[in-house]
């Protein structure tokens, strides 16, 4: 429950763990223990699976938070936990010897008033992540709140501000991409290929967007010049504009951004990637946070793969992952099979380049740069147990909507997935 304050490091979805949940996990466990054969012992596959698919599990929907929870699960609820050694964290230790309530409390009554968050698994780090939460929920709650004034300090007017600010987009914003010139480049590259209908498909998501942000430029100039009328989307992108964020119908045919200024950015940057890769060819890697839809450039490319070897089907065909040692100014070519990508952080955790595996985050950084990650296909076989099965998000909102993929990471010398899982690592094509 406590690791809710963190955010989607903590749980993807915050979940309503009550005292509930906590009573009858402790009655189960009681009936368990009434019930045992001394000589056999406690069951602790029967109680791992209770409490980590029913009692708390039940609340779970989201696959990874399962995941998290039957990591707690396997971690805490073993044989080991009677031990005097036994430990969930650095002086959070189970009690011994212990006869009254009174010892107890006093015992309680030494622990933290305020818990690290390595005392549930996580870096850190973590504790920035839920200042930096709470002092956003702040800020634009006064945001919010501010009186929406006709001036500024300044002397100049809300809309004379907004209407220099339109004007700047506006002769920054993408050229509307022309729907013959398109045909004719997809036709040359090979118009049935996978990849290039997928480029189609983007490119149209692309140029739904540019229409919509060019039109209400277009039209909040005229508006404020009085020409037609203010109607609520403009009134809307207006009061967005002045306050630096993004208007309402555009993040709704588009992607979510912390601000206007970076929302813009990525606009600029998709539209060079979808531009290059139409009039100048396909690129050596590609950018992944690029993407409307970066599942279906990877069924694209597993499509691709499948095509190239007689005799696969693409439901027996899984993907496969490298992360290499170069960065994407390094790659002249793309591979010979599969494509490279680039633009992934990682976040709760660190990455050894000189040795290819997990190491733990630096303090104060809460995600850093993956470098060069080759993406591939194959038939589908047994993976490797010891490789940390880590989450691909296109947002730091790690929910369904915004997940991707899985790729295997290595771990270090003397740690397990597990470990990797209590952190809360995942990759993000996005941190804005």
């Amino acid at each position: 429950q406590e690791r809710r304050k963190f955010g989607p490091i903590g749980w993807n979805i915050p979940y309503e763990f009550n005292s509930a949940d906590f009573t009858a996990t402790v009655q189960f466990i009681q009936n368990h223990l009434d019930d045992m054969d001394p000589k056999k012992g406690v069951q602790w596959a029967t109680v791992r699976y209770m409490i980590g698919e029913i009692q708390y599990g039940g609340r779970v929907t989201d696959d990874f938070d399962k995941i998290l929870l039957n990591t707690f699960a396997r971690t805490w609820f073993k044989e080991d936990m009677f031990q005097p050694t036994f430990k969930f964290y650095k002086g959070y230790t189970i009690p011994q010897n212990l006869k009254t309530v009174e010892s107890y409390l006093d015992y309680i009554s030494t622990l933290p008033a305020v818990d690290t968050p390595e005392a549930f698994g996580l870096h850190p780090n973590a504790d920035i992540t839920f200042q930096k939460k709470e002092a956003k929920s702040i800020l634009d709650t006064i945001l919010d709140i501010t009186p929406k004034d006709s001036a500024t300090g300044s002397g100049e007017t809300r809309e004379a501000v907004v209407d220099r600010k339109a004007k700047e987009l506006l002769e920054n914003c993408p050229a509307i991409y022309l729907p013959h010139e398109v045909r004719e480049r997809l036709g040359k590259m090979g118009r049935e290929q996978p990849m290039n209908i997928f480029l189609r498909q983007e490119v149209d998501r692309m140029n739904k967007v540019i229409k919509l942000v060019r039109q209400t430029l277009v039209d909040l100039q005229l508006a404020i010049d009085g020409t037609i009328i203010m109607n609520e989307n403009l009134r809307d992108a207006l009061d967005c504009l002045f306050d630096g964020r993004i208007p309402a119908n555009w993040t709704k045919i588009s992607w979510k951004s912390s601000a206007l200024g970076f929302w813009f950015q990525d606009l600029q940057s998709r539209n060079d990637q979808f531009r290059s890769w139409l009039f100048d060819g396909r690129p050596a890697c590609f950018w992944m946070t690029g993407f409307f839809n970066p599942q279906g450039f990877l069924t694209a490319m597993r499509q691709e793969v499948t095509r190239a070897h007689k005799g696969w089907a693409l439901d027996t065909v899984s993907l496969t992952n490298e992360v290499l040692k170069m960065s994407k100014d390094e790659a002249t070519s793309g591979p010979p099979e599969g494509v490279y990508i680039y633009g992934l952080f990682i976040e709760g955790a660190g990455w050894d380049k000189k040795n290819s595996k997990l190491i733990e985050a630096k303090p104060k950084v809460l995600s850093e740069p993956m470098p060069l990650m080759h993406i591939s296909a194959d038939l589908q076989k047994q993976r490797d147990p010891r490789m940390y099965s880590c989450p691909v998000y296109k947002k730091p909102g790690r929910t369904d909507l915004n997940f991707i993929t899985t790729v295997d990471l290595k771990c270090g010398a003397n740690q397990i997935p597990d470990y990797w899982v209590l952190r809360g690592v995942a990759l993000l094509c996005d941190i804005n």
